[in-house]
């Protein structure tokens, strides 16, 4: 199952209401919590509350461990309960996908490049996009094989910047990106957002080592500022 399909799944448990309930009253406990605890708790049957449990286990969002009460030791002890604590994992829903994750990451870089003193903020934004878009598309380029050609490598592109929020439209030789995803950024930030896409579909154009792509900028305001064509 696709990463996307799993946070959708995950986040499906939740609208059952018993088991949203149960969900909410593990992760506000400062330990992990057995069964009869959460099933006390919300005055529900034991039975009830394993089986939303499980499912909330199931879908990743709740992890379980064995622990034997405290002063239990020995072989008379009997068997460890078993405990639910919240999950490792993190899941986010974005209709359209926002990737502020990815924004903070390039901003977090830049801004530690300017603290040394060598580069200017925007010119620490540029790089700094720029070698997380290259690095994409070199992890990406292995997924060529054979195919080195224009076409292939496009459609390479389309899939990376798809995987990242884009929504890439193939438009005569190139992508118009539909979606921005940085969006409440760009809304208020357009100069260094719009310039930081620019400098990460370069970097991908760099990383995939295609030299007749280009990416260049034309704002709009139903999509993404930066244009994937033929280069000028």
């Amino acid at each position: 199952m696709a990463a996307d399909d799993l946070t959708v799944t995950a986040i499906a448990a939740l609208s059952e209401p018993v088991r949203r309930e149960l969900y909410r009253y593990v992760v506000a406990q400062d330990r992990p919590v057995g069964r009869g605890d959460a099933a006390g708790a919300l005055g529900i049957a034991r039975h009830v509350a394993k089986f939303h449990l499980e499912n909330l286990v199931a879908n990743g969002l709740l992890d379980v461990e064995f622990r034997r009460p405290p002063g239990r030791r020995g072989p008379g002890a009997g068997r460890p309960a078993k405990l639910y604590r919240r999950s490792a994992l993190e899941f986010s829903v974005h209709l359209p996908e926002r990737r502020y994750d990815l924004g903070g990451r390039i901003l977090a870089q830049a801004i530690t490049d300017t603290t040394m003193g060598e580069l200017s903020v925007l010119e620490a934004v540029d790089r700094a996009a720029t070698a997380v878009g290259t690095a994409l598309g070199q992890e990406a380029r292995s997924r060529l094989g054979t195919q080195r050609g224009r076409s292939a490598t496009l459609a390479l592109a389309r899939e990376v910047l798809d995987e990242h929020g884009f929504e890439p439209r193939a438009v005569g030789h190139g992508l118009i990106l539909k979606n921005c995803p940085f969006r409440d950024l760009a809304a208020e930030f357009p100069d260094v957002v719009c310039r930081m896409n620019l400098a990460l579909v370069r970097g991908l154009v760099t990383g995939l080592g295609q030299t007749t792509m280009a990416a260049h900028l034309d704002p709009a305001g139903d999509r993404c500022c930066v244009l994937l064509g033929t280069s000028r």
